[in-house]
């Protein structure tokens, strides 16, 4: 079932329709590919960690940057005969022979199966000045860009629970590191206690604006007006889903606030599988490649058991004749 052309048509049928573009999309549509099967990839142009100078963690193309990463695997992909074309899916559903993926330009894309990519998107808390700095001097993850911070001033801006532990795990990286608690509860007890221990001063009231200068971030205000100096600031963004296209599916995320899938990446749904950070938040770069892959692979193993099946029958039915 491979579609003609050099780019994707209206009703164009493939043998896996992959929804996002990021690297567990690439990575899973690298692998079908290279497994002979016809597949597209509609990427938004939309990558969470766009903003960032580098991706990290990923053995061989540490320090990447993230768009460069997608560029080479769009390459890759399109070596092997794949098809990658931009473009927003928006709903998906039943059709002959698998599932039918509706874009917002009016173009439909069938294929035997379905892998949803999408990721997620950070919403940042409402600090002034906060969003343009992010990726740069205000990040998220100390494994992603706690090497290139070790030994500075670091901030931790605290919205829930996990500011406090957060504070704690970067004492790993620099000595020198405040919480702010801005909209987070007090630290419970034992941990005061250890945050105590670990050096790390906790300051209370709600940061209202970040201070830069020279285009390098220095400080953050608070509403009292007092300004805590910092070189960079980490800041846990609330995590939303791209399930978008899933829930046109009727597939929601369970009580864990995350899409289900078995081993194998399946949903609920039969045909459509998911993979990365929109069936695990948690992931870096090279987790959601790694989950695409194994996407991929799954993906190919169902479709050739597929494929033996219509054989068989196939070999059955001319028998009876």
């Amino acid at each position: 079932m491979r579609a003609g052309g050099p780019g994707a048509q209206d009703d164009a049928a493939y043998d896996v329709v992959v929804v996002g573009g990021g690297p567990a999309g690439l990575s899973a549509a690298l692998v079908l590919a290279r497994a002979l099967r016809s597949v597209v990839v509609v990427d938004a142009g939309e990558p969470r960690n766009a903003p960032a100078h580098g991706a990290h963690g990923f053995l061989g193309h540490d320090g990447i940057a993230p768009l460069d990463l997608l560029a080479s695997g769009r390459r890759e992909v399109r070596a092997c005969g794949g098809e990658v074309v931009a473009g927003r899916a928006v709903t998906a559903g039943p059709a002959s022979d698998g599932l039918a993926v509706h874009l917002d330009d009016g173009r439909v894309l069938r294929g035997r199966r379905l892998l949803v990519t999408t990721g997620l998107a950070d919403e940042l808390p409402d600090v002034r000045g906060l969003r343009e700095r992010w990726g740069r001097d205000v990040v998220h993850c100390p494994y992603c860009h706690g090497f290139e911070l070790r030994g500075r001033r670091l901030a931790v801006l605290a919205t829930d629970p996990s500011g406090a532990r957060e504070a704690l795990l970067l004492g790993q990286w620099s000595p020198d590191v405040v919480l702010l608690r801005h909209t987070g509860p007090e630290p419970e007890e034992s941990l005061a206690e250890q945050l105590e221990a670990r050096g790390v001063e906790v300051r209370d009231g709600v940061a209202t604006e970040l201070v830069v200068q020279d285009d390098r971030l220095v400080g953050v205000r608070l509403d009292a007006g007092a300004v805590v100096p910092c070189d960079a600031l980490v800041v846990a963004p609330r995590l939303v889903l791209r399930d978008g296209l899933l829930a046109s599916l009727g597939i929601l995320p369970g009580p864990d606030g995350v899409v289900g899938v078995d081993a194998d990446g399946r949903t609920e749904v039969p045909g459509v599988h998911a993979a990365g950070n929109v069936v695990d938040p948690t992931v870096q770069v090279v987790g959601a490649a790694a989950g695409g892959s194994a996407a991929g692979i799954a993906l190919n193993a169902d479709l050739v058991q597929e494929d033996v099946g219509r054989a068989v029958e196939g070999r059955r039915a001319a028998a009876r004749r």
